[in-house]
């Protein structure tokens, strides 16, 4: 197993944090990592997911909910055609640092056959497109809403 993980402290509540994240819409707009999600943040929902890191091709996937807890985790198990060949859970954490602070923590567990292959590459891309998305969702969240 290959475990990877970014974390940043977030001025912002984490009520705005997890709004930010639950709003598959607008990540286009603002996520240089998860280009585009498509589904429902609900648990047996299968995603599509784009994703990639700045620089990268990128790749398309259809992964399964597989935790929602509001305000506090979400997370989802994406597969390369069948389970053990290239297993990949992708988690999101959110922890309260006070009424004004959120850590959001982001990591993803890789299992399968292909992980050893592919480890050096996923550290350098993935950790890149972890940092990249942890510095806008930030960024995001601390900007003022936009007016209705």
């Amino acid at each position: 197993m290959l475990e990877l993980r970014a974390e940043t402290d977030i001025a912002a509540p984490v009520d705005r944090v997890w709004q930010i994240l639950m709003d598959f819409d607008s990540f286009p707009r603002w996520n240089p990592f998860i280009r585009s999600v498509r589904g429902r943040p609900e648990v047996g929902c299968r995603l599509e997911v784009e994703i990639g890191a700045s620089g990268s091709r990128g790749m398309r996937f259809h992964p399964t909910v597989t935790s929602v807890v509001p305000k506090r985790e979400f997370r989802w198990m994406g597969r390369v055609a069948f389970r053990g060949l290239f297993d990949g859970e992708h988690i999101f954490e959110l922890k309260s640092l006070g009424p004004a602070g959120t850590r959001f923590v982001q990591r993803e567990r890789f299992r399968g056959v292909f992980v050893p292959l592919m480890a050096r590459r996923l550290r350098k891309e993935v950790r890149r497109g972890f940092e990249e998305m942890n510095q806008a969702l930030r960024d995001q969240a601390v900007r003022p809403p936009a007016s209705p």
